[in-house]
């Protein structure tokens, strides 16, 4: 589903109720599960959506790779000195926006 064009919108009547319907009402998709994943510089993303037929999900959940990354500083800094965890956070590089959920 795509929007009508911006020239569109302003030279047709229908052209505007589409685009007016589309981001006011959504659109159906077919209910069930999915996961979709991408690759980033630091790791996976991932988006989790649940949906029950209607316009609105029930349920969404994104993965950022930061809060799982940054799980690995515990094994990483086993045996080592307090400085080293300087070096061993910053290899890690989290985006500390997305751990604190």
């Amino acid at each position: 589903m795509t929007p009508p064009p911006r020239a569109r919108i302003d030279e047709s009547m229908e052209a505007l109720i589409h685009h007016f319907k589309i981001f006011t009402e959504g659109f159906k998709v077919p209910p069930g599960e999915t996961y979709v994943a991408v690759e980033s510089p630091r790791g996976e993303i991932g988006c989790y959506l649940v949906s029950d037929g209607s316009s609105r999900p029930v349920r969404m959940h994104i993965r950022g790779p930061s809060f799982y990354n940054l799980q690995s500083a515990e094994p990483m800094a086993e045996g080592t000195l307090v400085a080293d965890a300087v070096a061993i956070v910053s290899s890690i590089d989290p985006i500390m926006g997305e751990v604190d959920r």
